[in-house]
């Protein structure tokens, strides 16, 4: 059963913004890394919550709320769902759908060891289905051995 460490491979570099940082700040910070969320961190290191995209857009875009004043905590997301390394991806799936979220922290105890995205989990199913079907492809359609058509 595939699980979250599967997932996060040999990354080594975790993202994460301090509370302290501006909106404008975390969206740089967002689009420079090709992320669409990342942790966020107190002055002491302590995970506080997760800054996206979307917090952006809806509670300071939509709002016409000027993204170089209003500090990350002031926006982001609180409500924190949290994995560990030994999680399956199902129930990643599971979590996000209840959740109705894309991202979900990867933690070891306290410590934050990244996130983990709705992209990553498909990417493994579709490489799980796609080894599974090579593998009934290669058995179904397989030349008989000698010792078979004997």
């Amino acid at each position: 059963m595939t699980r979250v460490r599967d997932l996060l491979g040999d990354r080594r570099e975790i993202y994460s913004l301090s509370d302290e940082a501006t909106v404008h700040e975390a969206a740089m910070y967002l689009r420079k890394r090709e992320v669409r969320a990342t942790s966020v961190c107190d002055a002491g290191g302590r995970l506080v919550g997760v800054i996206a995209q979307s917090d952006i857009s809806d509670k300071v875009a939509a709002e016409h709320k000027c993204p170089s004043w209003i500090k990350v905590r002031e926006v982001m997301s609180t409500r924190l769902v949290t994995v560990t390394l030994d999680t399956t991806v199902h129930e990643c799936l599971l979590l996000m759908e209840k959740n109705n979220i894309y991202h979900l922290l990867v933690v070891d105890g306290s410590r934050s060891l990244g996130m983990i995205s709705a992209h990553d989990v498909l990417r493994m199913v579709a490489r799980d289905e796609k080894a599974r079907a090579d593998l009934l492809e290669s058995y179904a359609f397989s030349e008989p051995s000698q010792s078979q058509e004997s």
